[in-house]
């Protein structure tokens, strides 16, 4: 199974992947509409480390349950 089709399944039969991936791209959103800002203020800077870890944080729990379905699928 390729790696697009897993995401697919997982966002349909996998709550926590689902609101996951929903999250990781609001972040995404999020953190686009800052970089468009010429100059951050500190705080901004702060603000955005710490939505860039979330981000990663929630990319790398999807990334986790991609590999648990891999394994749980692999002798199908």
């Amino acid at each position: 199974m390729k790696e697009q089709e897993i995401i697919e399944s997982l966002k349909k039969e996998n709550q926590e992947f689902s609101k996951l991936l929903e999250e990781h791209h609001h972040l995404e959103d999020v953190l686009q509409e800052i970089d468009r800002k010429v100059y951050l203020t500190p705080e901004e800077e702060v603000e955005r480390k710490k939505l860039q870890k979330q981000k990663l944080a929630k990319k790398d729990r999807m990334a986790e349950l991609i590999r648990d379905y891999k394994k749980g699928h692999s002798n199908n």
